[in-house]
């Protein structure tokens, strides 16, 4: 009996310790795919470019948080680079004064070709608003502004609900970041590393985004 269940406490040990080291194991390779994947994100952000001419479109969307983005799309709609401009995620109380003085544009260009998003809270919202801009307009193809960092998971929150538009990213870069320059700038590594782990998890929830639009789009169907 006593041998019996030596036997059986050595085997559960035994057990318990393939599974410490299992998940150990598992554990350790994923905290190596993770970093290493980071490494890489940073640097794909790093040689994005913001383009110096770039083709004409339907239209323009900029996303807030920014000056520069700002002023990069105005230049673009002055540039006749895009027909209308959306701006994207505004703050609900900032008047439409106080933005055409940010964005040095007069009534006239302000008032014909320029619209503004207040609904907008984050980066999904933003796709949201565009996305009904777009299709009320019936836009084919549309200039994409934002910072570099923020272009990845802006385009991926985008091209979910936008899958047939032509979508063209122009990124706007505040500060080089090419040739691993950003290890040596702990403010761009902790934006870049925070704006990784949002674009992780935007690209994670997308097939069951994907999958409850799908049975949305079918159960309105077949009540029709």
């Amino acid at each position: 009996m006593n041998l019996d269940r030596a036997d059986g406490e050595r085997t559960g040990r035994s057990r318990l310790g393939w599974f410490v080291r299992g998940f150990l194991a598992a554990s350790g390779i994923v905290f190596l795919a993770f970093i290493s994947g980071f490494g890489w994100f940073a640097n794909q952000i790093g040689q994005l470019e913001t383009p110096a001419d770039p083709p004409g479109a339907d239209a323009i969307i900029v996303l807030t948080g920014g000056q520069f983005r700002l002023d990069a799309a105005v230049d673009l709609l002055r540039s006749g680079k895009g027909r209308r401009l959306l701006i994207s995620g505004v703050n609900p109380m900032a008047r439409d004064s106080e933005l055409k003085a940010v964005m040095g544009t007069d009534d006239h260009l302000f008032s014909c070709c320029i619209d503004i998003d207040r609904a907008a809270l984050d980066t999904i919202g933003n796709a949201a608003e565009s996305a009904k801009w777009v299709n009320e307009h019936a836009y084919d193809s549309v200039i994409l502004v934002t910072n570099n960092y923020h272009m990845p998971r802006s385009l991926l929150e985008m091209r979910r609900l936008l899958k047939t538009t032509d979508l063209r990213p122009y990124p706007v870069v505040n500060s080089r970041l090419d040739d691993g320059s950003w290890l040596v700038k702990p403010d761009a590594v902790r934006v870049l590393f925070t704006e990784y782990t949002k674009y992780l998890t935007a690209f994670i929830r997308s097939p069951f985004v994907s999958s409850a639009r799908s049975t949305m789009q079918t159960h309105s169907a077949n009540a029709d």
